[in-house]
């Protein structure tokens, strides 16, 4: 079992904007005074120049163009619903804004099947939709792949009976736990696990200022310590940059890298930076029109594919 691949699938955007049905619990997104076409524009140039900086590294990087109709703001975050897994399953994720249950497309498990990957079987999720209950993919799920453990911060967009649902599925430890960020003076829930934290083979970036519970803290803390994970403190601020948002991915030669956004990058202190690159290469490249209105990051950019391969 590997915690980390070398394939990634990435949406590129046609119509990308503030999403103003996920910006009601998503305090990451701001609205940028420019038109539309401006806006979409400067996302594709962010986006490519990012597939680029992935694939100058040797980063497989499977680009799939999204579609005008139906209107998908936010096609460019992927695995918010879908996830590959080693065994052949791909899940299907309930989402919380209609207009994001547009980007599920048969066509693109057709695109996967085409190159060579072999799909076994879907677990699909998607109709706790009708129940208005949520669960976004590896936004919500932060998978320990080979300790089979899943942390999960619960939101709007993270229902505790799904969390279990799934982790009874693919056999999975839930670590459950709140996380919240200031907004206007109050605590509000944090609307995905993969902006407050990022889990690697050898280490966790984590914001642990986030997790209010000292319990729950302690437990979180407990269970990466166990598995052997270095635990890399962030604060809150930092996260706000996106600090918290970030990818271990595989590179020509088995060479590994940490990814993220400039923002991100440039957050971090050099006593952060150093714990890192004990471990990988960071790999950064400038977000900030996505970041702004689409209030994600380069983690969620990516949907990791560990599908087995003809």
């Amino acid at each position: 079992m590997k915690q980390i691949t070398n394939t990634i699938l990435m949406v590129r955007p046609i119509s990308f904007r503030m999403n103003e049905q996920t910006s009601v619990n998503n305090y990451f997104q701001e609205k940028i005074d420019a038109e539309a076409v401006i806006v979409n524009k400067n996302a594709q140039k962010e986006f490519d120049d990012f597939v680029k900086v992935l694939k100058e590294k040797g980063v497989e990087v499977i680009v799939i163009e999204d579609t005008k109709i139906p209107d998908t703001p936010d096609s460019i975050f992927p695995n918010n619903w879908i996830s590959f897994h080693a065994d052949g399953t791909v899940g299907l994720y309930p989402m919380f804004a209609e207009n994001r249950r547009n980007e599920r497309r048969e066509d693109i498990l057709d695109a996967l099947e085409k190159k060579g990957f072999i799909i076994e079987n879907v677990m699909d999720y998607t109709s706790a939709e009708e129940d208005n209950i949520f669960l976004e993919g590896t936004g919500s799920l932060l998978l320990d792949r080979v300790n089979k453990k899943a942390y999960c911060a619960l939101s709007d967009r993270a229902h505790e009976e799904l969390i279990i649902e799934f982790c009874e599925d693919f056999d999975y430890l839930p670590v459950i736990f709140s996380s919240y960020q200031s907004v206007r003076d109050k605590r509000m829930l944090i609307y995905h696990t993969n902006v407050m934290m990022c889990l690697a083979e050898d280490f966790s970036v984590i914001c642990l200022a986030s997790i209010d519970d000292k319990k729950e803290r302690k437990n979180v803390i407990h269970h990466l310590k166990e598995n052997g994970k270095e635990v890399i403190s962030i604060t809150e601020e930092q996260m706000h940059h996106f600090a918290g948002n970030m990818l271990q991915v595989l590179g020509g030669e088995g060479k590994r890298y940490l990814v993220m956004s400039s923002a991100a990058y440039n957050s971090l202190n050099k006593e952060q930076i150093n714990s890192i690159e004990k471990y990988c290469e960071i790999l950064h490249s400038s977000l900030e029109t996505i970041e702004t209105c689409g209030g994600g990051s380069a983690r969620c950019m990516m949907a990791e594919v560990f599908l087995p391969q003809e």
